[in-house]
C-alpha cells in the first residue's frame, strides 16, 4: 500500500466488507454521540458493511461500551468490540504461558481479559508473579505502580495495553495510559510490549475477529489509528470529529498517512476520488493545490476536496525533498 490518498469507484461501504471503528472522536465525544455518526453507520450496515468498534480504552467490559453505544442509538453487541484489553491478554498469552501468576494493574476489562486467557491473577509484587500488565484505569494510584515496579524490579515481564499519552475527555485532554506506563518504565528502565493502537497486531485481531477480507479502519488520530492501519497494510480512513485536524493531514510523516479523508463516518456513503496529477497541479473534483516556492497553494471545489489535493501536493512534495512553509498554511473551513 502506497502512503498516498487512495480512489474508490464506489462508495466506501460498498468497497470494504468491515468497517474497524474508533471510539472517542469517531462514534461519540465524551457522553454524547456525534451526530451524523448513528445514521451513517446504520446506512453501512444496510449496504452490507459490517461493524467492529476498536478502542484503545482497556478499562471497560465489551459488554459495558456495547451498551453505551446502544444507549447513545448506534446498536451495538459485546461480540463487535475489541478492546485494548482484549489485544493485551492475547500478546501476554503468546509470551506466558496459561496458569502462571500475573500482576494486573488496569480496570474490569483487563482483569476479565486476562483471566479469560488462563492466567492466575495476583495484586501483589509479593505473589511473585511472572508478569505485570498495565492498563489504564481511572482510580489507579501510587500503590499500584508501586507494586508494578517491585515485580517487574524482580524480574517480571512487563505489558502494557497500550501507550496512548492522552486521553480525550469532556475537560479536554488527560494522561492516557501511556503517560502512565511512563511512571513505571522511569522507574525500572523497562519498555513494556504494547498490544494496542498503533501496533498492527490489534487491527489484524480485529479483521479476524470480524471475518474480514477487505477491511477499512476508521480513526480521527493519526498517531494511533492512522500509524496502526499503515503498520498493518490496511486503509484508513481519517475523520475530522475529532484529534487530528486536516493542518495535521497535509502534514502526517508517510507512515501516519490516512488513504481516505472524510468529515465524519457520513463520508463511508461516498465515492472517493483518488487525486490526479494534471500540468503540475494535483486535481481532486473540482479543487487542485500545488507546492510552488515551499508555499501550498489550493483552490477551487469543496472544502473536503481541497483537502485531500493539498494533502496529495504536499505530501508529493515532501516525498521528494521539498519542504513546506507550515507558517502558510490555507485554512480550509472544516475544523476537527
Amino acid at each position: 500500500m502506497t502512503a498516498g490518498l487512495s480512489g474508490t469507484t464506489a462508495p466506501l461501504q460498498e468497497t470494504f466488507d468491515v468497517a474497524l471503528v474508533d471510539l472517542d472522536g469517531v462514534a461519540y465525544k465524551g457522553a454524547h454521540a456525534i451526530p451524523t455518526a448513528p445514521p451513517a453507520l446504520e446506512e453501512a450496515r444496510r449496504a452490507g458493511m459490517a461493524v467492529l468498534f476498536v478502542t484503545n480504552n482497556a478499562s471497560r467490559e465489551p459488554e459495558t461500551v456495547a451498551e453505551h453505544l446502544s444507549d447513545l442509538g448506534i446498536p451495538c453487541a459485546p461480540g463487535e468490540v475489541m478492546t485494548a484489553a482484549q489485544a493485551g491478554a492475547e500478546l501476554l498469552a503468546d509470551h506466558v504461558p496459561a496458569g502462571q501468576k500475573v500482576l494486573v494493574i488496569g480496570g474490569a476489562g483487563l482483569h476479565t481479559a486476562v483471566a479469560a486467557k488462563g492466567h492466575v491473577i495476583v495484586d501483589s509484587a509479593n505473589d511473585h508473579p511472572v508478569a505485570v500488565i498495565q492498563g489504564f484505569a481511572p482510580d489507579l494510584a501510587w500503590k499500584d505502580f508501586a507494586e508494578a515496579v517491585y515485580a517487574i524490579n524482580a524480574g517480571a515481564r512487563y505489558f502494557a495495553t497500550n501507550l496512548d499519552l492522552t486521553l480525550p475527555t469532556e475537560r479536554g485532554m488527560a494522561p492516557g495510559n501511556g503517560s502512565l506506563v511512563s511512571v513505571v518504565r522511569t522507574a525500572t528502565g523497562v519498555t513494556p510490549l504494547s498490544a494496542g493502537k498503533p501496533e498492527p497486531e490489534m487491527f489484524h485481531l480485529a479483521a479476524r475477529k470480524a471475518g474480514a477480507s477487505r477491511p477499512l479502519m476508521i480513526g480521527d488520530r493519526l498517531d494511533t489509528d492512522l500509524k496502526g492501519a499503515r503498520a498493518a497494510n490496511m486503509p484508513g480512513l481519517l475523520v475530522l470529529t475529532g484529534v487530528s485536524s486536516a493542518r495535521d493531514a497535509i502534514l502526517a510523516v508517510p507512515e501516519e498517512r490516512p488513504a481516505f479523508i472524510g468529515a465524519d463516518l457520513s463520508t463511508l456513503e461516498d465515492i472517493h476520488p483518488e487525486p490526479q496529477l494534471v500540468d503540475h497541479w494535483w486535481h481532486v473534483g473540482e479543487a487542485r493545490a500545488r507546492v510552488t516556492e515551499r508555499h501550498l497553494v489550493v483552490d477551487g471545489g469543496e472544502p473536503l476536496d481541497r483537502i485531500r489535493a493539498a494533502c496529495a501536493a504536499a505530501w508529493a512534495a515532501v516525498d521528494a525533498g521539498e519542504s513546506i512553509d507550515v507558517e502558510t498554511l490555507p485554512h480550509f473551513g472544516v475544523a476537527s
